[in-house]
């Protein structure tokens, strides 16, 4: 806190039996420590250079305090931490957790960049950078992807899908829609699912204008995503699904030019369709009739609209809804597909599967605000979707190396206040930083040993046990990398020793880096101790005698390493401990 600032104080004086104070002077102090699991996210993606790559920096070079890097870092981790508007950047500049994120001292580090900054630097962008920037965003997550799934990929669905973003000033090219009854942008986001998983991965966002029709853009988007999804899968086979508003002629030409592309796009209802759907829906009404519910019949038909060059088959969901206390009501509805399976397939397995998007898209409103396109300049508020695209691509990853946990499937909102928010208090010293976390964190054991850790460099020869060199581990493999979570200890550290409970013992880490092949430091008899001969550390041999224990030993004239106690190993680099640590 400086001199020239008074920090607020909030008296209780008949709350409790006695006045309560509160006051905001508590200095190196954060609510986002968790913040660090975003670094490490960042990491394994390069947003934040490569987002910083594209833009053209015109300002004088003797006059600048922050780079560029450092601004699109700054606005990628506030927004990731729940932070979406400038204004927050007053507010966040001395904060240890930012400082740390952008690679600054955290404690005397200089501040972040202010309010007027960030105005500058979001209103600096042009349309040739914002371009290339979601050419970065494409190719970063179709990269990441590529990398953890070893191109064991058999179908890539690609979903397309506006929303309305509703503005309440002067914005820019924001119009009133009829269809949202609000004046708006309507931005259209694209989502990648690979195989069956559950997750849909934000790949592009494109802002439009609130007249756009749903069509505007797409032909543009598909052709700059398919191109880099062959060149990373080039054997893969592709699905497109779009909903009503897509179906136009030349969107379905584009899609029968492509090879080895699926599709199945609603279609809205008109006479000739409806005609073609006539014997289904009177089946449809009888079995309604019967049985007092609501009742679905599957057919299909051939149809050509007149501006379609050719038939194409149309599925149809011959539906009488019936609710109780209201008149049955005929719901036919049509989507066109070049697929082969039946019907009902097709509807229920196939295109109905889009609608968890919308769980996607209602992450990005209400968790994350890409909703919050507050400039005055429509170029601005691009850059504004896109560094919101980016902070949910980092939360994507957070829930994804939190794989089977309670964190699996959580909403972004709540992964956040789960993850991310934790008041903490950090303390730096010449050799190491320190970030307090509460003792009664109700989730600790999700940052210690659920969460799974991203790529991690290999270890240097010279930082090996007598100086051999070791292959580092797999990066898509948990630490140690035998199938277990960053703070389970292995078989070898439960064997034979005392401490049986291996899950509530705090795994040891050789910094600086990991311990080589996935060792475990064995905390029992034998296990890590002081002596002449430095540190005795057991691992697994992967040699064909493996099974027997080998011990690495450190020796006086090798370069130091610290030894900490990980009880909240993050995503990233551990977080140490004072009382658990030894140099």
């Amino acid at each position: 806190m400086t001199p020239d600032k008074i920090s607020q104080t909030v008296l209780f004086p008949d709350l409790f039996d006695k006045p309560l104070v509160a006051t905001f002077n508590r200095e190196q102090a954060s609510s986002d420590g968790g913040g660090v699991l975003l670094k490490a996210a960042e990491r394994v993606y390069g947003l934040v250079k490569a987002f910083a790559g594209c833009l053209a920096d015109k300002r004088a070079p003797e006059k600048i305090r922050h780079t560029l890097a450092e601004l699109v870092g700054q606005r990628i981790f506030g927004i990731a931490c729940g932070h979406p508007d400038g204004n927050d950047a007053d507010h966040l500049a001395e904060d240890p957790i930012h400082k740390l994120l952008l690679g600054r001292d955290p404690v005397a580090g200089a501040p972040l960049a202010s309010q007027p900054t960030i105005s500058r630097f979001e209103n600096g962008a042009g349309r040739g950078a914002l371009y290339r920037m979601a050419r970065e965003l494409a190719a970063s997550v179709i990269e990441r992807h590529r990398r953890r799934l070893h191109r064991r990929v058999w179908r890539i669905t690609i979903d397309l899908d506006p929303t309305d973003d509703r503005t309440h000033g002067a914005q820019q090219l924001t119009f009133f829609n009829g269809h949202y009854d609000s004046w708006c942008y309507l931005p259209l986001l694209a989502f990648l699912t690979f195989n069956d998983e559950k997750e849909q991965y934000l790949c592009a966002a494109v802002l439009r204008p609130g007249n756009a029709v749903a069509a505007d853009g797409t032909l543009g988007l598909l052709c700059r995503l398919l191109p880099m999804l062959r060149a990373a899968f080039p054997s893969t086979p592709f699905l497109v699904r779009l909903d009503g508003g897509f179906a136009t002629p030349e969107i379905l030409d584009f899609l029968d030019a492509e090879p080895g592309l699926d599709y199945v796009v609603a279609m809205g209802k008109n006479a000739v369709l409806q005609r073609h759907a006539e014997s289904a829906m009177a089946v449809a009404r009888a079995q309604s009739e019967a049985s007092g519910r609501t009742e679905h019949v599957y057919t299909d038909t051939r149809y050509a609209a007149g501006t379609w060059g050719h038939e194409r088959r149309v599925v149809i969901k011959a539906e009488v809804v019936r609710l109780k206390g209201r008149e049955p009501r005929d719901n036919p509805r049509f989507v066109v597909t070049n697929l082969l399976e039946s019907s009902r397939f097709v509807y229920e397995w196939v295109y109905c599967a889009r609608g968890d998007i919308e769980n996607r898209i209602k992450e990005l409103l209400d968790g994350l605000q890409i909703d919050r396109t507050s400039c005055c300049k429509f170029l601005a508020n691009q850059l504004r979707v896109l560094l919101t695209a980016a902070a949910y691509a980092l939360m994507q990853e957070l829930r994804l190396r939190a794989a089977r946990t309670g964190c699996a499937r959580t909403q972004v909102t709540w992964l956040r206040d789960r993850l991310l928010k934790l008041g903490v208090h950090v303390v730096g010293s010449a050799r190491r930083i320190v970030p307090h976390l509460p003792r009664a964190t109700p989730h600790r054991g999700v940052d210690g040993r659920e969460v799974r850790r991203p790529e991690r460099p290999r270890l240097p020869p010279s930082s090996t046990a007598g100086g051999s060199p070791v292959a580092g581990e797999d990066p898509d493999r948990p630490f140690p990398g035998r199938g277990r979570t960053a703070g389970e200890a292995g078989p070898e550290a439960r064997r034979g020793h005392r401490h049986r409970r291996a899950r509530r013992r705090p795994a040891l880490v050789v910094e600086p880096r990991y311990a080589a092949k996935g060792g475990v430091l064995e905390l029992g008899r034998g296990g890590a101790r002081r002596g002449e001969g430095g540190v005795h550390l057991h691992h697994r041999s992967r040699r064909p005698d493996r099974g027997k224990r080998r011990p690495v030993t450190t020796t006086p004239g090798t370069p130091r390493a610290s030894l900490y106690f990980c009880t909240t190993t993050a995503l990233g680099h551990p977080m140490p401990t004072d009382e658990h640590a030894s140099h």
